[in-house]
């Protein structure tokens, strides 16, 4: 009863500091919204509010933000000492000549796991810091993705309506044809222009509004919501100015900005750190330590003790050679990445100087396109122009629109591209507080 009283309130002590157990149950079930927020301006979202509503939203950033705390959760791990070891035993007297229980007690501690310490802290920090660059390139890419959906979604919506006057009038022109065709007041070859004109225009239309719902529900998904889900968006799609000549000049500075990049450095530098411990841990396991005992005739021993193994057999060699080998690959696959992030983002630079080339030609053809219509519906009208030469001036004005429309869409997807792959308008990695991988090597 004596050793109740001091012993229970170390026992609560003790199991206050350990960790509980409290059930986490998965989801039961989906956790995509019906809508917007109520917090959300009803008006039409402008496209960096869908890249904003992206990054707060999207159910794999947020999955993807618990790796994280893994990663953190690990560092801590990797900075805790390790425990000594404490051995002990009583050994009563069962017979002989002896007088008391005999006893003995021990302390020791594992050296070579102290040799390893700082390696696997600067290993696991560097780990860390790699989760987070990865995590804001997810965020980029996720930014990147909402970004071209709304500029897509918005500018394809331009191009209803002319696509909706393509299919009234070549519908109406196919409509008169086919009536005259079967009263016999015309030829096949006479209403054969105006029924494949007024096809082709109703397959873009049709084109159109299956691409616009396979978008807006990929958008949906993106902002985590249902696919009926309806996401207002303003009728113009309003990008910063893009200066080529910025961009060209960015490519270089690639390595310090780019989180993909920075990643790939700092998994480098922390398999770096991991064959610097296995080489480390080629020495002997060496254990130090002291004890004391006493025999059952009172007689009691102190002194230090060591325990060395023999590395007969396994110098750690393979550990080593695992490590070494892990580390080439991570070098030649960031030699891998650099090379085709410099190589991509030079590529789309380039597509984009030929596009502008392109819808320069075709937007200085534009306007004849449509004077020529004009006076192809005056003619005809007129009864002064066939059918066949109208409906070909007609086609060919909107042709042409179409043409226009999809050269400038080209041309924004891949200002959008390029806007992604140099982090234009997105969060810099100096916002994550991570040294320079280089720096903190040299910092050893």
């Amino acid at each position: 009863m004596r050793m109740q009283a001091p012993l229970a309130p170390a026992l609560a002590l003790l199991a206050a500091g350990c960790a509980h157990y409290t059930p986490a149950p998965l989801a039961a079930a989906p956790t995509l919204a019906p809508a917007l927020p109520a917090t959300t301006s009803a008006a039409p979202l402008a496209v960096e509010d869908v890249v904003a509503l992206a990054l707060a939203r999207n159910p794999d950033l947020i999955a993807a933000r618990t790796r994280l705390s893994v990663a953190q959760a690990q560092r801590t791990q990797a900075g805790v000492l390790p425990n000594p070891a404490l051995t002990g035993a009583l050994l009563p007297l069962v017979s002989g000549a002896g007088e008391v229980p005999a006893w003995n007690i021990g302390l020791a501690q594992d050296i070579k796991a102290l040799l390893v310490y700082k390696p696997h802290v600067r290993s696991a920090r560097a780990a860390t810091a790699q989760v987070r660059a990865d995590l804001l390139w997810q965020e980029w890419q996720v930014a990147g993705q909402a970004r071209q959906l709304a500029v897509d979604l918005i500018a394809r919506e331009q191009t209803r309506p002319l696509l909706d006057e393509a299919v009234r009038i070549l519908g109406h022109r196919n409509a008169v044809t086919q009536a005259a065709l079967a009263q016999g007041n015309a030829t096949l070859v006479t209403a054969a222009p105006s029924a494949v004109g007024f096809q082709q225009a109703r397959a873009s239309l049709q084109t159109l509004d299956q691409t616009q719902v396979q978008d807006r529900h990929k958008l949906n998904a993106l902002l985590g919501l249902t696919p009926d889900a309806i996401v207002p968006l303003q009728s113009v799609p309003q990008l910063p100015a893009f200066d080529m000549a910025a961009a060209r000049a960015a490519i270089p500075t690639l390595p310090a900005r780019r989180p993909d990049l920075l990643a790939l450095r700092f998994g480098y530098l922390a398999q770096d750190e991991t064959l610097r411990a296995a080489i480390l841990a080629q020495f002997p396991d060496l254990i130090l330590g002291g004890s004391a005992s006493s025999d059952s005739s009172r007689v009691v021993n102190a002194g230090p003790n060591a325990q060395l193994g023999l590395p007969l057999f396994d110098r750690n060699q393979g550990n080593v050679a695992i490590a070494r080998a892990t580390r080439a690959q991570l070098q030649a696959e960031y030699a891998a990445r650099l090379a085709a992030t410099t190589g991509e983002v030079g590529a789309l630079l380039g597509e984009m100087t030929q596009l502008q080339r392109q819808l320069m030609i075709v937007a200085r053809d534009l306007p004849a396109a449509r004077a020529a219509a004009t006076r192809a519906a005056a003619a005809f009208g007129a009864a002064a122009l066939d059918e066949r030469a109208y409906v070909d001036l007609i086609t060919n004005r909107f042709a042409k629109e179409q043409e226009v429309a999809t050269l400038r869409l080209g041309l924004l997807d891949r200002q959008v591209v390029v806007s992604t792959l140099l982090g234009l308008g997105l969060p810099g990695v100096t916002t994550l507080g991570l040294a320079d991988p280089g720096t903190q090597g040299a910092a050893r």
